[in-house]
């Protein structure tokens, strides 16, 4: 008798693949045997509540990675159940239950809040896994009683230490971020702070109890690092325009922590900026959303500006886009604001040499991490200067597409949710206003809505870079650098890598359509 696999592969993109556990099968315990077995080309693993998302190291090993899987799908030693052994001493949390959406949790369940708070806190929470924000922990209760659907348009803004419920988890916010939970209350604990080890108060196997109370003990968090304390800076920073943040290609490998992997939003602009003055193209960088930049030379450097074509002056002088720029003691390097595109980069020969955090310069504004934004009088301290020097004085950039934009897509992983799923190819989608580092949500301008064939909820799983989650409000969200490791919502389709930077410089308004990529 033929065995089933142990579990469904579908592609996630060009460089993910999502694994669907059969029934009973554990995800944590699954990753430990992928990450035991080492197949060549994988680059994290992402357990959550019934899959694991794989994510490969490029979009040319990815039948390699599939093909890889499938032979220890079929193995018998790959069908994995483990009971994670409890924590002796649970973690309390002191709750104040004073949630936006406890009275509507309550007439869900057919409950008093008096009655949700006692089930709340009446049982002890065990932590299943690890995602979508550093910290934040998935607690899984064994009695099931508080099992809510996650609301159907997801806050822009969830205030960090908000305790909430959705999908039968229940979880803390460790810091403010984005998020579709019913929000039931509130806690002053810090459950992520860098300056402890470990950072996180919560892992898998936690075990949690919620304590009701009216006053919550602060412990105290570790605050963020300054974005440089130089005594003699290379760069004075005069001006900021809306933000400013220091980017470099990002922080992988840290996804088990619930850290993403984040980056300069537009990977490509970021990369050629490094490479018009000799630098490696990781180095860190200067992200710039819309312009008002305003940079003073403290000595001789060599700078670049690419992606949204910021109009630039040295000394009151315009000079040309994507060209190397050398700026003497004391020149000004001013960006005016861009009327195409979203977001430029500003490299300097050496690169940015802030202090990394887990690997990498950059700051994850859904996080928290690296270094904070950039502000009017900061000194920008320089890297020693690499030994390749510019090899040409300007690049050849093409303009942004016009709209209506086309943005490649790649159907899956859950296309199958969708009454029908080509409804987002057609006609046309608009920018909204909730545009950030973390996503771009849209709506429809033109064309049939997104239904859902499927009306469950999706439990929690991992999210690549590009997915397009859509809620069942039918309104798509493109994940972008600083998007959640996990989330609730199906994903339609992946943006395809080449197309991501231009997802990143779509202003609000903007008019785009989805091409489908097999």
């Amino acid at each position: 008798m033929t065995r089933e696999p142990a579990f469904d592969i579908r592609p996630a993109g060009e460089t993910a693949l999502l694994l669907t556990l059969a029934a009973g099968a554990d995800p944590i315990a699954l990753a430990e045997l992928l990450t035991a077995r080492a197949v060549p080309g994988v680059l994290e693993l992402v357990p959550a509540a019934e899959t694991v998302l794989v994510l490969v190291r490029s979009a040319a090993a990815l039948e390699r990675v599939a093909a890889a899987l499938a032979r220890i799908a079929a193995e018998p030693g790959a069908h994995v159940s483990r009971e994670t052994a409890r924590s002796a001493d649970p973690l309390e949390v002191p709750v104040r239950y004073d949630g936006a959406d406890l009275d509507a949790v309550a007439a869900h369940l057919g409950l008093t809040t008096a009655e949700v708070i006692a089930a709340h806190t009446g049982v002890l929470w065990q932590c299943a896994f690890v995602g979508f924000a550093p910290g934040f922990g998935y607690l899984r209760a064994p009695d099931g009683r508080l099992a809510v659907p996650r609301r159907d348009r997801p806050r822009t803004a969830i205030p960090a230490g908000s305790v909430a419920l959705a999908g039968g988890y229940s979880a803390v916010y460790p810091r403010a971020t984005p998020g579709g939970w019913q929000l039931i209350g509130s806690t002053d604990l810090a459950l992520w702070d860098l300056g402890r080890e470990p950072p996180a108060l919560i892992h898998p196997g936690s075990t949690v109890r919620f304590v009701a109370t009216r006053i919550a003990t602060r412990v105290a968090d570790a605050g963020e690092p300054a974005t440089a304390v130089v005594d003699d800076p290379a760069v004075l920073v005069e001006r900021v325009g809306p933000a400013v943040t220091v980017q470099d290609l990002g922080r992988p490998g840290w996804t088990d922590s619930g850290v993403g992997h984040s980056g300069a939003a537009d990977p490509a602009a970021l990369a050629l900026a490094n490479r018009l003055v000799g630098n490696p193209e990781a180095a860190a960088a200067l992200e710039v959303l819309v312009g008002g930049l305003v940079l003073r030379a403290r000595r001789r450097i060599t700078v670049a500006v690419t992606g949204a074509p910021l109009p630039a002056t040295v000394d009151g002088v315009p000079v040309g886009h994507a060209s190397v720029l050398e700026l003497a003691v004391g020149s000004v390097l001013a960006l005016g604001v861009t009327a195409v595109g979203l977001r430029g980069y500003v490299a300097v020969r050496g690169g940015i040499e802030v202090p990394a955090v887990l690997g990498s310069r950059s700051r994850d504004t859904l996080a928290g991490l690296g270094p904070r934004p950039v502000a009017a009088g900061d000194g920008l301290p320089i890297g020693p200067p690499p030994p390749a020097w510019p090899i040409v004085d300007q690049a050849p950039v093409p303009p942004l597409p016009t709209a209506p934009v086309p943005v490649r897509v790649r159907p899956g992983p859950r296309d199958g949710w969708f009454a029908d799923p080509a409804a987002l190819f057609a006609g046309e989608w608009r920018v909204t206003g909730d545009v950030d580092r973390v996503g771009v949500r849209l709506e429809r301008s033109r064309g049939p809505a997104l239904r859902r064939a499927v009306t469950t909820e999706l439990p929690t799983e991992g999210l690549p870079l590009g997915a397009i989650q859509v809620p069942p409000g039918g309104e798509p969200v493109i994940m972008l650098a600083d998007h959640p490791v996990t989330g609730g919502y199906p994903v339609i389709g992946v943006v395809a890598a080449a197309d991501l930077g231009t997802v990143a410089q779509l202003r609000p308004g903007t008019a785009l359509r989805f091409q489908p990529l097999h």
